[in-house]
């Protein structure tokens, strides 16, 4: 597949290089190219391509956004013609909000022309997204949204990078669950002391 991973911090990072060493071809969506930027020495070390964000959207069939939930809707009103291409919102508005809405996918899908929207890599820390093995066991992933198109684009994702399985939460109207969703993994994880290096697994009996 051909990404744009719009944010290149800690989250954008481990998924450019993940999707990378999983052979999909990942340019990076920057607001100025000629500007300093989070993630330049990542883009410079591992040679992503980047682009001001209009430009590297239109050379890709997949958008990541991976930036602060509360710029959600600025960053949708950035990407240009984005009719059938797939975004996937990796966003938690569980402490700021973006103007106006609820959760970061209804702000993305307010704001572009796209209805292949899904939520999903919102559930765990960026650790997880470099290597989700724990011993022998993958961590699994989920994903919520309306568009099956999305939704397969994001599980073969998940899979590609190393997760387990990748679960289907529901359609729009489970955005925000899913983003009190990784609330828990927050909660487990900083405000409980656990640590980063803990992940979901759903088992089955």
């Amino acid at each position: 597949m051909n990404i744009t991973i719009i944010g290149s911090g800690n989250v954008g990072g481990a998924l450019a290089v993940g999707f990378r060493k999983a052979g999909h071809s990942v340019i990076l969506g920057v607001k100025d190219p000629a500007l300093p930027f989070k993630g330049k020495d990542l883009a410079l070390e591992y040679n992503f391509p980047f682009y001001a964000i209009p430009e590297a959207v239109q050379k890709s069939d997949v958008v990541v956004i991976a930036a602060p939930a509360h710029f959600a809707h600025e960053i949708a009103q950035t990407l240009g013609d984005v009719k059938g291409k797939v975004i996937i919102d990796t966003m938690n508005a569980v402490m700021k909000k973006p103007a106006h809405y609820t959760n970061a996918s209804e702000a993305i899908l307010d704001n572009c022309n796209s209805t292949d929207v899904v939520k999903c890599f919102n559930t765990t820390g960026a650790e997880n997204m470099a290597n989700p093995h724990y011993d022998t066991t993958p961590l699994d992933m989920f994903v919520a949204g309306d568009s099956v198109k999305g939704k397969q684009v994001a599980m073969q994702l998940a899979k590609d990078i190393g997760f387990g399985n990748c679960y289907d939460f529901g359609g729009n109207d489970k955005f925000s669950l899913l983003e009190q969703f990784a609330l828990a993994w927050i909660n487990l994880a900083m405000m409980q002391k656990m640590g980063r290096n803990i992940g979901f697994k759903l088992l089955k009996r």
